[in-house]
């Protein structure tokens, strides 16, 4: 395992370096990558990140700028905020088995990558990449920009249980670089679209309760994205709802995203442990926000996930 001062040398070695981000890209693995493009750029070194197709717009702005051209033929590759390979998009799978860095910070990393780095105790792996950077040369607002969106969005603007006093450090000297902050949480974190805002509704009218109220599901199939002809900007961290009803110390969301395959987003108290619960059924993430994907109907998916909460839950009761 690498340390920050050996990443560090070993990205100096690199150059025609292609950056890869995960499926249904955060604002955590566009900002590592856009501002680890930035700061290799700065080296003087060539460097741009993999297309994404899964995009949504608010984090666009960020990505684009930095995107590989078309037969771009890269002297190294580098992950960022990708815990396992099965999370990369089906364009960097041909990447496989050749990703010479591997960037994280989540507990379930599977160290895939030639080399690799990790930082679990990191709220995002946004932390990791700024430690990255400084040790290559001076955070200048280009990379402290994406940086701050990584950092803010894998946090939920500094409100999840996973900020630490470091969390704000690191955004406290992000944000002296004079960067345009106060856009970022307007945007990611204080607007909606009104069908963002119908599906929450829905998502919450239909929402079912379990384990004495600790435990709520809340579903959206594919049929309602459908109803409200609502796009992946729409949905973009629809898990984080669950979590804001009262009582509620464990939401789960099934998202439907083909005919009876549902992604699982967990979000977690301290009761229960989200990684342990998605690792039941072959995902993982971090203690308080894990993820998983269950080939199943609707009501055997929410069975499973369900199960594995009881498994993992000291004194689950339904």
């Amino acid at each position: 395992m690498l340390t920050v001062c050996e990443t560090a040398e070993m990205l100096r070695t690199f150059d025609n370096v292609l950056i890869l981000t995960h499926v249904r890209p955060d604002g955590d693995t566009v900002g590592c990558a856009a501002a680890l493009c930035a700061g290799l750029r700065a080296l003087g070194k060539t460097a741009y990140l993999l297309p994404n197709p899964e995009l949504t717009k608010n984090s666009e702005p960020y990505f684009l700028p930095y995107a590989a051209p078309e037969g771009f033929i890269p002297g190294a590759v580098v992950s960022t905020d990708v815990a396992t390979t099965a999370l990369l998009p089906e364009n960097a799978r041909c990447w496989i088995g050749a990703i010479d860095l591997a960037i994280d910070h989540h507990p379930s990393f599977e160290h895939f990558g030639k080399a690799n780095i990790v930082r679990p105790e990191a709220a995002a792996c946004g932390e990791l990449i700024y430690d990255i950077l400084a040790a290559l040369g001076p955070i200048t607002a280009e990379i402290a920009l994406p940086l701050y969106v990584a950092v803010s969005t894998d946090t939920g603007c500094f409100a999840y249980a996973n900020t630490t006093p470091r969390t704000h450090q690191v955004a406290a000297a992000l944000m002296d670089t004079g960067i345009d902050y106060r856009t970022v949480n307007k945007v990611f974190f204080r607007t909606k679209s009104r069908k963002r805002m119908q599906l929450e509704g829905s998502m919450l009218s239909t929402c079912e309760f379990h384990d004495h109220d600790r435990v709520a599901v809340l579903s959206v199939p594919r049929s309602l994205m459908e109803r409200f002809q609502a796009t992946e900007s729409d949905a973009e961290d629809l898990s984080a709802l669950g979590g804001q009803i009262e009582g509620v110390d464990c939401a789960i969301t099934m998202r439907e995203l083909r005919p009876d395959v549902w992604k699982m987003s967990v979000r977690t108290g301290h009761r229960v442990n989200a990684t342990k619960v998605c690792a039941l059924l072959g995902g993982g993430g971090h203690a308080a926000a894990a993820g998983c994907t269950v080939e199943a109907p609707w009501a055997e998916a929410k069975a499973r996930i369900l199960a594995a909460v009881a498994q993992v839950a000291p004194d689950y009761q339904d």
